[in-house]
């Protein structure tokens, strides 16, 4: 089965952060049995038997990767069927996107808690989360002035815990190309 881990504030060959090469030898040497980075963004497509098997090659690939360039940022993985399903449902259709910058999802730390009640809008109105799943947050983000609204930035200071925030279109090509 295929895999996906997103790497919270990961950049590849940045500070801290690995290069492509080390980034995938880190899922190989944890057990996977192929690994792809996907774009620059601290994404990883990785193959493995079964769900349990992926949350463990994702925990010793994060040690590797701490040991090898320092790297702390937490990761969340889905599986690539799980993506494609979300991508099916094609939840962004019914939005108006006159004045969107950006569709966006997050993947969201296994302790949050998201209110009840949406959508949630920031204080500049630059972002709107309009559908939650449980495990991951979908918004528009806006730009007021010269800046867009930042999803990870609101969602970690409601709920507290980290996030990371894909674009729509980056989850899209993913499944197309992996799925």
């Amino acid at each position: 089965m295929k895999y996906a881990a997103f790497f919270r504030n990961l950049n590849l060959g940045r500070p801290n952060c690995p290069s492509k090469a080390q980034l995938e030898a880190a899922f190989i040497s944890a057990g996977a049995s192929a690994a792809a980075s996907f774009l620059t963004n601290g994404t990883v497509v990785f193959t493995v038997k079964s769900e349990a098997r992926a949350m463990k090659v994702l925990a010793l690939a994060r040690q590797i990767l701490q040991a090898e360039c320092g790297l702390r940022e937490p990761a969340y993985i889905r599986s690539i069927d799980y993506l494609a399903g979300l991508v099916a449902l094609d939840l962004f259709a019914a939005i108006e996107r006159g004045d969107v910058y950006e569709c966006c999802i997050s993947f969201l730390h296994a302790d949050s808690v998201m209110p009840a009640a949406l959508p949630l809008e920031s204080k500049r109105r630059d972002l709107e989360i309009f559908h939650c799943t449980g495990s991951e947050a979908l918004s528009v983000s806006r730009k007021i002035g010269s800046s867009p609204g930042s999803p990870n930035a609101f969602l970690e200071k409601l709920l507290g815990l980290p996030a990371t925030t894909r674009s729509w279109n980056t989850v899209r090509r993913l499944v197309l190309k992996h799925g």
